[in-house]
């Protein structure tokens, strides 16, 4: 009787396993990278909004400060709701043209709804896009 080990070798699958989203060829590098630009200046301008969310709110129901300062900072969560909006666009555009994963999805979703983390984010996606696409190519005169 023959072992297992004698037995025949596998044979190769003819199927091409689906690419990663990190394979996936890039239709529009020009407008990735534009969408790379737009990225990155919201997930800054939401990380700021957010940080100042937070003083906000701790002036508010930790310092309680008087009637008079809260209408001075009454703008600031409507303002933030309102950026991290614009900042979500700017999200899906940019993840649409790169064509990542879900996983990615999430983790640039998140960054404008936890304090800070939006600065990591932003530093990991810039790193990644500019691997996929390459330095953005500069005329000179």
């Amino acid at each position: 009787m023959s072992s297992p080990s004698s037995s025949h070798p596998p044979v190769p699958s003819t199927s091409s396993p689906a690419a990663t989203p990190a394979q996936r060829p890039v239709r529009d590098p020009e407008k990735a990278r534009a969408a790379v630009g737009r990225y990155r200046v919201m997930a800054w301008v939401t990380g700021v909004m957010l940080l100042v969310l937070c003083v906000e709110i701790v002036l508010k129901y930790v310092v309680k400060v008087g009637p008079d300062v809260q209408s001075w900072i009454g703008w600031i969560p409507q303002a933030h709701g309102f950026v991290y909006i614009v900042y979500l666009a700017s999200v899906l555009d940019l993840w649409s043209k790169l064509r990542w994963g879900y996983g990615r999805l999430a983790a640039m979703v998140l960054g404008g709804v936890v304090p800070a983390l939006s600065f990591f984010v932003e530093r990991r996606v810039h790193a990644d896009a500019v691997g996929r696409l390459g330095p953005a190519t500069t005329l000179e005169p």
